[in-house]
């Protein structure tokens, strides 16, 4: 079943029924990916999209990560120590995601950082380099200058 209405459920994401990768190039399937059955497999392109198999929440309900007011707070503690917290935020911003926490934020959270940040185009990209950055021991004030 096709799901490029733009329309995703997020519970296909964070059990793994649709790939994170799928989800910006508007192939989104639930199963099997389209065209590969035989392909071999990469596990570095696993790590860049398939990501939510890796979650804290993958064993999570849903439900529990899509609630409203005090019960986001609860919430955003699946995301203490999660292994793919960045790739999940990553995604929730690049994709515009309205509803739940992803990456341990809110959406009110996200939409304050997509406004203070109006020049990121991407933030996988913009992380990926921060991450370079730190495991280089760049510093903040070095970037510029």
């Amino acid at each position: 079943m096709s799901v490029n209405t733009g329309h995703i459920n997020p519970a296909d994401i964070k059990t793994g029924r649709i790939s994170s990768g799928q989800i910006g190039s508007g192939r989104a399937t639930t199963g099997r990916r389209a065209g590969t059955p035989d392909a071999p497999h990469d596990w570095q392109q696993d790590w860049e999209q398939d990501w939510a198999s890796r979650g804290a929440c993958r064993n999570t309900d849903p439900d529990a990560l899509f609630v409203q007011g005090a019960a986001q707070n609860r919430a955003k503690l699946v995301c203490n120590g999660c292994p793919v917290r960045t790739q999940c935020l990553a995604e929730a911003l690049d994709n515009r995601t309205e509803f739940g926490v992803w990456g341990g934020m809110t959406e009110r959270e996200r939409r304050a950082l997509l406004r203070r940040r109006p020049e990121v185009r991407s933030w996988r990209a913009f992380f990926k380099e921060a991450q370079r950055e730190f495991e280089g021991g760049v510093l903040p004030a070095q970037r510029h200058g």
